[in-house]
């Protein structure tokens, strides 16, 4: 099993992609990591009632207060899951999945591969989202 590591992303890619292709290099498909670091703006989600991503941008320089995810597959490729806190000039934060959008302007990637079957997501009929097995 592949070692814990550390990782600088690059300036200006969007964040969930530069994450993605860090694992797809690595060939890991089954991990836990935190992000810190700043982003130029973000694309966040947030999962409402009717089953849907409403998204909402926020433009400008923002800290990366906390970025926790994980890393699973589907349809057979390597999906990043991450959400963010985010916190701007006026030290308000704003908070949720990130999604497309969302570029870099400094970012340290931590990660831990995790041993074990790799978790697939597949369509969950109860809440519309893409979720592992119940027996994984």
């Amino acid at each position: 099993m592949a070692e814990p590591f550390l990782v600088r992303l690059p300036k200006g890619e969007d964040l969930v992609e530069a994450i993605t292709r860090v694992f797809r290099e690595r060939s890991i498909r089954k991990a836990a990591f935190n992000v810190i670091g700043a982003v130029t703006r973000a694309t966040l989600g947030y999962y409402d009632a009717s089953f849907q991503y409403v998204n909402r941008e926020f433009p400008g320089m923002q800290e990366i207060a906390s970025c926790m995810g994980n890393v699973s597959e589907k349809e057979g490729d390597v999906f990043v899951h991450a959400h963010i806190v985010l916190s701007g000039k006026d030290y308000q934060c704003h908070a949720g999945h990130v999604m497309p959008g969302t570029e870099i302007f400094a970012a340290e990637l931590f990660a831990i591969p995790v041993a074990g079957p790799i978790l697939v997501r597949n369509f969950d009929e109860p809440t519309g989202l893409a979720l592992w097995s119940e027996t994984e």
